[in-house]
């Protein structure tokens, strides 16, 4: 019946068209309320919606006599009727769907033995699959989303694949009616109905500016398997103003069935994606001057899942083309900004660009851990070297890494054997242990004189519960210019890193001179494997980021920060390390720079946000027998106290006294180191008692 009527309208519509006529907004027509007034209405003969009409004028009233109808109803009609009047050439799902103020869906059908595999893929992967409505088999509505829908046709265009492969591309699946009886349609989350959101936030949508369908990519990031179902995720790309970052991850983040917020930020290559320019689907969108790329998980995934599954049938929504339900789109506060779980974004790594997130409630526990490791009972003056923010970046970044290297060693001692002092090696097995909970592959690189003593001193600690699992301890000595690059990655291809990190904590630094000076500047190179050549090559290799850990500016990595301690650090001039690491964490000792590191690790890993963001939006969240695992692998008093009963065991000494006992760099354990750590623990389990 109303093909009819879209065949009686189609010259008076056109006439309205061609003198630029804009039609109503059907939202704001008068509303039924009932089925029956509904139903009524559908049922009349479409010559009672006619009258002559000699004037655009008048055309115009007779569109507005059809939105009369309750508005639900209006817009599936005029979907059907610019797809039957303007073709889908002039249509384009996305250029009338992008801005339509109704959520949107995308659409997989598939048949009816294959469903409750599919439902359990998307509970699986609910980034990129959030499902809004299974249908019953053969049933063409979809009555929570939409009044008097038709999935025949209510998408502009659809794809039909046989066995995986796409066939055809149609406007209506209506052919299909007999075939569709026994298959179930699955309506999923769309980021279309996120767009007007980023737009009000003050968000430019650079699709949409530049009249483009989004550039959407498969990934090298493979979905949670359920049942036959399996497939990489696909992703759209928008691209973000860096001063805007904060506010997209903030206004989508609002809205999880539209995908949530962002799965990643940065370089592409990251995700497999090679060119931003070739997309799999949708058009090629280019960026503006200080753009990010921001990519989100996209439903287009369920159609890599059909071809991969290769159903004997299955049928798809073409990308761009979704299903416009009836529902206005979410609304975003503006409050959301304020909020302790809004996402904050912070960039972690410039080669390659990647950026990271976590809730603000979390950050702000981070940066009071970065305040407490600051304390200088020592009084060296170390808040001179603070930078905000450096704990929480590292952290960020180690968060997302997979295979981290770890070094220490400070042979300060040059007159005694062994010459290295307790403040290092403790921190150093302290964020190895959160590191192998968060199932991070874990190396320490010692010098090559201390090494037997090393592997020593972690078995014990292994045998007395201080860490879980022994790290493998390995050496370096440059033999060559490209010694470094060989040992970092694979056949020496910077392509090919072996480690995602480096981490520094009280190791010996180079000086601008060539020299390794203690604080009293005495020179003890002589000491000292040359494993700054790693951190040096490391800044040239993309992929791997450096963090050192230090308290007075001599140590590995604190070239970051060498203007300041040449400044204000005694003998600075002279002992301040001329290697810089990408973050430099400065403490009032260094071990409690190594605590912190763990428990900001378990801290971010709590957060909701920061894991999904690290999940890349797929699988499920850690559960509490996770969450019990990394409590367990905090730092704390009875394991620490331990760990320097070993060092004392092998004849490691107190750092500036040189003393020979349960003492850290001139202060003993009880109470200073102690009291650190237990309110370390207050920060992190606190935190844990409000999950």
């Amino acid at each position: 019946m109303w093909t009819d009527v879209v065949a009686h309208l189609e010259p008076f519509c056109v006439s309205a068209v061609k003198a630029n006529v804009s039609c109503p907004d059907p939202r704001h027509a008068p509303s039924l309320h009932s089925d029956d007034q509904q139903s009524a209405l559908l049922d009349q003969p479409p010559s009672s919606f006619l009258k002559p009409a000699t004037s655009s004028g008048a055309h115009t009233v007779f569109l507005a006599q059809l939105l009369f109808l309750q508005g639900i109803i209006m817009k599936r009609f005029l979907l059907s009727y610019a797809k039957a009047v303007t073709g889908l050439e002039y249509f384009r799902g996305f250029r009338t769907n992008m801005k339509s103020g109704y959520l949107q869906a995308n659409v997989v059908i598939l048949h009816k033995d294959l469903a409750d595999d599919f439902e359990a893929f998307c509970h699986a992967n609910r980034s990129p699959l959030p499902l809004l409505y299974r249908s019953k088999p053969g049933e063409w509505r979809c009555p929570p989303l939409a009044a008097q829908a038709d999935i025949r046709d209510d998408c502009p265009q659809y794809c039909v694949f046989e066995k995986g492969v796409l066939v055809s591309k149609v406007d209506s699946l209506a052919p299909y009616t007999a075939q569709l009886q026994d298959m179930v349609t699955f309506y999923l989350g769309c980021s279309f109905s996120f767009e007007q959101a980023l737009e009000k936030a003050g968000v430019p949508v650079r699709n949409v500016e530049q009249g483009r369908n989004v550039s959407m990519f498969k990934t090298s990031v493979p979905c949670v398997k359920a049942g036959p179902f399996h497939c990489p995720m696909v992703v759209s790309m928008r691209p973000v103003p860096q001063i805007k970052l904060d506010a997209a991850a903030q206004c989508t983040h609002q809205i999880p069935l539209a995908h949530g917020g962002p799965v990643h930020i940065g370089h592409p290559a990251l995700l497999g994606i090679k060119d931003l320019s070739q997309p799999d689907y949708g058009d090629p969108v280019e960026l503006s001057a200080g753009d990010v790329p921001v990519f989100w998980a996209c439903g287009v995934t369920g159609a890599e899942a059909v071809q991969s599954t290769k159903p004997a049938l299955a049928f798809t929504h073409s990308p761009g083309c979704m299903f416009l339900t009836d529902r206005e789109e979410a609304t975003v506060s503006h409050q959301a900004s304020e909020s302790e779980e809004c996402p904050l974004t912070f960039c972690i790594s410039q080669n390659p660009l990647h950026y990271s997130v976590a809730s603000k409630m979390v950050v702000q526990r981070v940066r009071a851990i970065e305040e407490l490791i600051g304390e200088d009972p020592g009084q060296r003056g170390i808040q001179a070297l603070f930078v905000q923010d450096e704990l929480l970046k590292a952290c960020l970044s180690l968060s997302s890494s997979s295979s981290v290297l770890i070094t220490t060693g400070f042979p300060t001692h040059y007159m005694h054997n062994p010459p290295e002092e307790t403040d290092g090696p403790p921190g150093a097995i302290a964020m190895a242990a959160m590191l192998q909970a968060l199932n991070k592959h874990v190396v320490m690189v010692i010098d090559q004189r201390a090494l037997e003593m090393n592997r020593w001193i972690m078995q014990d600690a292994v045998d007395r519960g201080v860490i879980k699992s022994a790290v493998p301890m390995i050496s370096f000595e440059s033999s060559g210019p490209d010694s470094a690059l060989h040992f970092l990655c694979h056949d020496g291809d910077p392509s090919k890193p072996r480690y995602d990190h480096l981490v520094a904590i009280e190791r010996s630094g180079r000086a601008s001179d060539g020299n390794y000076y203690n604080m009293r500047g005495v020179n003890i190179k002589h000491l000292v494997d040359p494993i700054d050549d790693l951190f040096i090559t490391a800044s040239a290799v993309p992929g791997i980021t450096t963090t050192g850990i230090g308290d007075g500016g001599n140590e590995l990595g604190m070239g970051k920060l060498k203007k300041a301690v040449k400044a204000y650090m005694p003998n600075g001039s002279l002992i301040a390390c001329d290697v810089a690491a990408d973050f430099a964490i400065t403490a009032g000792v260094s071990n409690w720079g190594g605590y912190a590191v763990a428990c900001a690790l378990y801290i971010l890993n709590l957060c909701s946000i920061h894991r999904r963001y690290v999940q890349k939006g797929l699988g499920l969240l850690p559960t509490p027998e996770q969450h019990s695992l990394w409590a367990a692998s905090l730092p704390s008093v009875a394991k620490e106290e331990e760990m320097l009963h070993i060092l004392v065991k092998y004849g490691v000494r107190s750092g500036k006294t040189a003393n020979l006992g349960l003492e850290v760099d001139g202060l003993t354990f009880h109470p200073t180191h102690s009291d650190v750590i237990r309110r370390l623990n207050d920060l992190s389990i606190e935190k844990l008692q409000q999950e």
